[in-house]
């Protein structure tokens, strides 16, 4: 079969059985792999811009300039949390245990990995565990 596109994977009507074939193993780990191409990408932007930074002399354009490394700084720590989500759930393909709920084994859906492609909850667990993190928090 030829490469699928995001729209292929939208309307895809199989079965159950047919869930997760390899054409869509290959469609997600392209995926993830471009999306950690543009993370580790970003990181060396940052890298090379921090080795950049200049000296002022006035001290509110200083502070301005180390509120926005911080944000930059702490924008790359999302984004190193989300390469190792990446990375496991790279490995999970690889495997072929991808699509398939942590929780209850049930398959996550095509739509949702869309939006989501490092998902590893349905969107039932991904609910009920909010609910329950919400309700033992307060």
């Amino acid at each position: 079969m030829a490469k699928l596109t995001e729209q292929d994977i939208r309307d895809w009507k199989g079965s159950e059985d047919d869930y997760m074939n390899a054409d869509h193993l290959e469609f997600f780990r392209e995926r993830l792999v471009q999306m950690k191409a543009e993370l580790v990408a970003n990181a060396t932007q940052t890298t090379s811009h921090l080795q950049e930074q200049e000296a002022t002399p006035d001290p509110a354009d200083r502070a301005t300039l180390e509120e926005e490394y911080a944000l930059e700084l702490r924008t790359r720590d999302r984004e190193r949390k989300l390469l190792l989500k990446i990375d496991s759930t790279l490995r999970k393909i690889a495997e072929e245990n991808y699509g398939y709920c942590e929780d209850t084994g049930e398959p996550i859906g095509l739509l949702r990995l869309l939006a989501r492609p490092t998902a590893s909850l349905s969107l039932e667990a991904q609910e009920r565990r909010e609910r329950q993190k919400k309700q033992y928090a307060d």
